[in-house]
């Protein structure tokens, strides 16, 4: 005997983007930013993280733009990579797969995950940097804006845990770069979040009219 539940994907998408959307007050943010952050709630069925998102500039337009002309997406993680659609025309390449990474890592004492973003340091100026898993890629990141490399057109920045996570993005919140990002303070975040951000920014009307 078979159970009673949804099975039509288009109707489970209509309802659940319905119920995130009742769940959800939006009112602490601006209009530009809503898609995403109906998004990520989507991806982690969490409405309360509407009032820990932290963002500069306007999100939505930035980069629904910068996707429409294909501009090279460089996460921190093969997962963040794998859950971006394909939709785009844009490129998605994870820090991991630089050359020499594991030996660069190896020798500084560092993660993966920054000796990704250190070694493809010509490569974030203009792009979209999603990282959704390792603070010390973030960390990384800062630390090279600092130093004076170019930083990305847009950064999303959702690394979890509990060593780093919180305070690396508190970091971002204090730059004083003048380069637009989106994050969630505090530990939580993830993979399936900073996936969920750059999908949210190429389909932007699939939240909001579900």
């Amino acid at each position: 005997m078979k159970s009673s539940y949804t099975r039509a994907p288009e109707e489970i998408l209509r309802r659940s983007f319905a119920q995130v959307s009742e769940a959800c007050d939006l009112a602490c943010l601006p209009a530009d930013l809503h898609d995403v952050a109906l998004r990520l709630v989507h991806a982690c069925a969490m409405p309360e993280i509407v009032d820990r998102l932290a963002w500069r500039g306007n999100i939505g337009a930035i980069g629904n733009e910068l996707l429409s002309k294909g501009t090279l997406i460089l996460t921190d993680c093969r997962m963040a990579a794998s859950g971006i659609s394909r939709a785009r025309r844009s490129r998605i390449d994870c820090f991991l797969d630089a050359d020499g990474c594991s030996a660069f890592a190896l020798s500084e004492n560092m993660t993966r995950s920054a000796a990704g973003v250190y070694l493809w340091r010509d490569r974030i100026g203009g792009s979209i940097v999603a990282i959704g898993n390792a603070p010390t890629a973030l960390f990384q990141l800062l630390e090279l804006i600092e130093e004076g490399i170019e930083p990305p057109a847009l950064l999303l920045a959702f690394p979890i845990g509990f060593v780093g996570a919180a305070e690396s993005k508190q970091a971002l919140v204090e730059n004083d770069g003048d380069f637009p990002f989106c994050s969630l303070l505090g530990r939580f975040g993830g993979s399936a979040l900073a996936a969920a951000a750059v999908n949210a920014l190429a389909d932007p009307t699939k939240a909001s009219t579900a």
